[in-house]
């Protein structure tokens, strides 16, 4: 499978964001979807995750409440809602898959297939 993310850009603190990753190739209802980010000088993280039916999800402490991960399975499409944006959410978001229908992991080694990723920038 492959994955296109989207949506990204420059926004206010305060601000919200939706960011898109198309997923093609594959059989997109098989696999369990998840957003991670890398900030400049740092490591990459996990930021949320939904399993393959979008039946359970996942969200890391930093963004629980003020972010929400979606599927359509449908458009072959992951979404990210990020509300309440800060600076502190300034980063590379990569959209990633793990094949299989099992419930979502925070796990990076366990996606094997990543998209570009797109770039969010928050200005205070």
């Amino acid at each position: 499978v492959q994955l296109q993310a989207s949506g990204g850009g420059l926004v206010q603190a305060g601000d919200s964001l939706r960011l898109s990753c198309e997923a093609t190739g594959g059989t997109f209802s098989y696999y369990g979807m998840a957003w991670f980010r890398q900030a400049p000088g740092k490591e990459r993280e996990f930021v949320a995750a939904i399993n393959w039916s979008g039946g359970s999800t996942g969200y890391a402490d930093s963004v629980k409440g003020r972010f929400t991960i979606s599927r359509d399975n449908a458009k072959n499409m992951v979404y990210l809602q990020m509300n309440s944006l800060s600076p502190d959410d300034t980063a590379v978001y990569y959209c990633a898959a793990k094949a299989g229908r099992y419930s979502y992991t925070p796990t990076m080694r366990e996606y094997a297939y990543w998209g570009q990723g797109t770039l969010v920038t928050v200005s205070s």
